[in-house]
């Protein structure tokens, strides 16, 4: 259910790439009170991306999760951008980050929807 997609423009060697979805996962499981077995993590990394007018490094995440609790963002926002910066040295204020709630009835898995 919880997806998480993390893009930047920095280059992330393939074993950090890895550690990090990892390091991600378990963050996502842990503040969502999800089951990891449900979380998933895309990284693309050594995107062309510009913000504020230039290309210093940065990271656009999305989060997507059924029933995202919207009183949680906060505390998600905080721990992501902490995340990301701890972990790929991208300031705080180069980091945005989408959440979206979905619908039960929208997200397949397994032949069917979370709805049934």
């Amino acid at each position: 259910m919880p997806y998480l997609k993390i893009n930047t423009n920095l280059r992330v060697e393939s074993n950090i790439q890895n550690q990090l979805c990892l390091q991600a996962s378990a963050l996502i499981a842990r503040i969502l009170a999800k089951p990891e077995s449900y979380v998933m993590i895309e990284i693309n990394n050594d995107l062309c991306m510009s913000f504020a007018g230039n290309q210093k490094p940065l990271a656009y995440l999305e989060l997507k999760s059924l029933g995202l609790p919207e009183d949680k963002t906060s505390l998600l926002s905080e721990s992501l951008c902490q995340f990301i910066n701890n972990e790929l040295g991208i300031p705080e204020d180069r980091i945005y980050i989408e959440f979206a709630s979905g619908q039960r009835h929208l997200w397949g898995w397994n032949n069917k929807t979370f709805q049934n």
